[in-house]
């Protein structure tokens, strides 16, 4: 047997065992409202400011054409955070302890990307917070300086926290960015016409790859990994919170949902029915909040660029917690290994509640995430980073959807919570979807 040390909600540490066909079902917990949290932190991380900029062009470009692969999209990640969640509480196991069940390769792999992915994230994240800042206070610091004070702000705010707290916080962020983010959709002035048409699945000529990278892109990161371990730190640690789980996923991507489309309705009102072009990467929403300037005045504008910095920050304070997370079960879980020897089942690990986001290896990993990346701040990124850094990025999301169906058709869990028909067909074809966008991604490095 395997398992990992969490809580029951008390603060007692309790050892949660691994997946047993036999052993007796945890009483189910109704689900409530009031404890929604672990979704809405990975749907808030994973929207940054590269997402709005992928959607707005695509409103900009197509107009409201695709909003129904904005609700696609939106099924897919509930699929694959579900998928998630469950293995975490269906089997008592934490995902990094799944992957390797299935082999060295899995280990071999997440090492090589967690390191290379964290160095090049941390600086772009970084100069995304950065960026609306310094359009709100010209005239105070240097963008570089306000990266450079994200990063550690990002730092400091999760060393000296616990999940509580940064769930907390993202509550906040993804109320202002909601509330931002339709206020400026409504004062556009949509067609309601013209976009419940959107939901009829159409493509127009030139939208295959924008539609890919609106139903697969969208708030879909590494972070979806953590989901699991943002469930456990809740105290959400057997079968028996599986309902509530889900009703906290299912919450969390309908939220995302209405903000994509807001800021797709912006795009194609604003941008698309005008002609008005944005600039490339996140720099394209600076020139957004200079057309709503001109065209709703400065208040307006500003809102929006305090939208922008609760996106881009929120995935700070996410990836620092969450990706760290992710770093530190990979630590404990290869030392163990060496410990004990090759061969037999993976050690049972002891975690208590807390206890992860106070060890060496988790604030290691936040110190990897934030002081190397700086020096990228001051040098183009170099080449060979960025071919690396694209290639690992490009091939986690299919990753993450093949090693789920793997581990959740297997004896690995209970038979009771291992997939349906609905869950295999959602993970196959996200998968599908992944490659395609892979190959794509992987074809557009400046090789």
């Amino acid at each position: 047997m395997t398992g990992t040390g969490e809580t029951d909600g008390t603060g007692r540490s309790e050892r949660v065992e691994a997946a047993d066909v036999d052993a007796a079902p945890a009483p189910a917990r109704k689900a409530s409202w009031k404890l929604i949290g672990p979704g809405i932190v990975v749907a808030a991380t994973g929207v940054g400011a590269g997402d709005l900029v992928a959607t707005l062009l695509a409103g900009s470009r197509f107009g409201h054409t695709l909003l129904w692969a904005a609700v696609i999209g939106c099924l897919v990640k509930i699929s694959l955070a579900e998928a998630t969640g469950r293995w975490h509480l269906a089997t008592g196991r934490t995902l990094l302890d799944g992957w390797r069940g299935l082999g060295a390769w899995t280990t071999v792999y997440f090492a090589v990307y967690v390191v290379v992915w964290g160095f090049v994230y941390g600086a772009t994240a970084m100069s995304s917070s950065a960026l609306p800042l310094a359009a709100l206070f010209p005239d105070v610091l240097s963008l570089r300086t306000w990266a450079i004070l994200c990063g550690l702000a990002g730092l400091a705010f999760v060393w000296f926290n616990r999940y509580a707290v940064v769930e907390k916080i993202m509550m906040v962020f993804v109320g202002v960015m909601f509330v931002v983010v339709v206020y400026v959709a409504i004062r556009v002035t949509p067609h309601l016409g013209d976009t419940f048409a959107g939901l009829l699945p159409v493509l127009p000529d030139g939208s295959l790859l924008y539609t890919l990278g609106l139903i697969g892109g969208v708030g879909g990161t590494i972070t979806m990994a953590a989901y699991g371990y943002w469930v456990n730190a809740k105290g959400w640690t057997d079968s028996g919170w599986i309902p509530m789980m889900r009703l906290d996923n299912r919450v969390a991507y309908a939220t995302t949902g209405v903000f994509v489309v807001a800021m797709l309705i912006v795009g194609a009102e604003l941008l698309h029915a005008t002609n008005i072009a944005l600039g490339s990467g996140n720099e394209g929403l600076l020139d957004l909040s200079d057309v709503l300037e001109a065209r709703f005045g400065a208040v307006t504008a500003d809102l929006f660029l305090v939208g922008f910095f609760a996106a881009a920050f929120s995935s700070v304070v996410g990836v620092w917690h969450g990706v760290s997370l992710l770093f530190a079960d990979f630590v404990e879980r290869t030392r163990a290994a060496r410990a004990q020897g090759t061969g037999g089942e993976p050690p049972v690990l002891e975690v208590a509640r807390g206890q992860r986001e106070r060890s060496r290896p988790f604030r290691g990993y936040l110190l990897w995430l934030t002081f190397p990346p700086m020096g990228l701040l001051w040098l183009d990124k170099p080449f060979g980073l960025v071919v690396a850094y694209g290639v690992l990025g490009a091939f986690f999301m299919p990753f993450l959807a093949a090693t789920l169906l793997w581990l959740l058709n297997s004896s690995r869990t209970p038979r009771e919570w291992r997939n349906g028909p609905l869950s295999n067909v959602m993970l196959g074809a996200a998968g599908l979807l992944f490659v395609v966008l892979c190959v794509q991604q992987v074809r557009e490095l400046p090789w």
